[in-house]
């Protein structure tokens, strides 16, 4: 396939989610934020699904899930205001893990581990930014998961 390397589990359409079908946020350092995501999606037992060297690594386990591109236009990436990429987890002890990888990778901290909403009843959420500062949600909705 070219220059990319691709993860060759193919999705069976009967088990693909909606929307969305994949986020992405840039970089200007693909080496450095391929380290980063590494070890953040790591967490979610989820790797590398496609990887278009010096262009961009795509993460996923049955299809692309989540990327990190350098921008096709050739301009600096910039974090956009307002934007935030969530990611489910399927425990409490999941949402505290990747906010600790996040913030052991480099990442900063935008929200501690805990429960939202009124009288603490919401999701069970934290928030980082990633080293370009990007802002993540990683969240736990209702139970845990076994």
């Amino acid at each position: 396939m070219n220059d990319m390397t691709v993860n060759l589990t193919i999705a069976q359409p009967e088990r693909v989610r909606g929307l969305p079908g994949h986020s992405t946020v840039g970089t200007d350092n693909l080496e450095a934020a391929g380290e980063f995501y590494d070890k953040l999606m790591a967490v979610f037992g989820i790797g590398r699904f496609l990887v278009q060297p010096g262009r961009a690594v795509y993460y996923g386990e049955r299809t692309l899930e989540f990327g990190v591109v350098k921008p096709f236009d050739g301009r600096p990436a910039r974090a956009g205001n307002g934007s935030m990429v969530a990611f489910e987890a399927r425990s409490r002890a999941k949402v505290r893990e990747a906010h600790a990888t996040a913030l052991q990778a480099g990442g900063t901290d935008e929200g501690a581990p805990g429960p939202r909403g009124e009288n603490g009843e919401g999701p069970y959420c934290a928030y980082f930014r990633d080293p370009e500062d990007n802002k993540f949600l990683v969240y736990c909705a209702g139970p845990d998961e076994a």
